[in-house]
């Protein structure tokens, strides 16, 4: 018995040590269940008790009795479907097929359109960095106040008077155009 350390009470009302009252402070010891026997689930027991599949042999000899009418259009009925199942499979597979290789190469397509894009990009950055050095380089080299000696001196020009200055204002566009000739007045 297991030694709990309570003390229990007997009738004398002297005090027993280490006594153990079944059931009072400890569960009870569970026995191990019987056991059950196996019952098999009934579609294994049909199994069992079916007839045992043919051998091709004995399907030949099976097949020499004379079928019924019914039968014969059963059973071509139900190879047509599979044969039209099949075919059905097949053309959907072939649709698969394509649409996949089709998918591929214009997924390369693009690829390839993305590439040449990069690459036409870059070169339109290369050509603006060059154009941006010529414009530099060219106004550069331009002397404005010669070009104002010479406009003066040479060609006769003078700087308008204030009769002559006429102002405009645009409304929203960055450019004027010019319908008629300015100096014809």
């Amino acid at each position: 018995m297991a030694e709990t350390g309570r003390h229990t009470h007997t009738t004398s009302g002297r005090r027993s040590q280490n006594t153990y009252v079944d059931g009072n402070t400890v569960r009870k010891i569970q026995e191990v269940p019987q056991k059950r026997e196996y019952r098999q689930p009934e579609h294994s027991a049909r199994k069992k008790n079916a007839k045992p599949e043919f051998t091709p042999r004995q399907q030949v000899t099976r097949q020499s009795k004379p079928l019924s009418r019914e039968t014969r259009r059963n059973r071509a009925k139900a190879s047509n479907m599979n044969r039209n199942f099949a075919i059905f499979l097949a053309a959907l597979g072939i649709v698969i097929v394509f649409c996949s290789i089709n998918y591929l190469r214009l997924k390369t397509e693009c690829t390839s359109k993305r590439n040449q894009l990069a690459s036409l990009e870059t070169q339109l950055a290369e050509l603006k960095e060059d154009n941006d050095a010529y414009e530099s380089q060219v106004t550069s080299n331009i002397d404005l106040e010669r070009i104002r000696k010479i406009a003066i001196g040479r060609l006769g020009m003078k700087y308008p008077s204030n009769q002559q200055t006429e102002t405009y204002t645009t409304e929203g566009g960055s450019y004027v155009r010019q319908y008629q000739d300015v100096t014809g007045k």
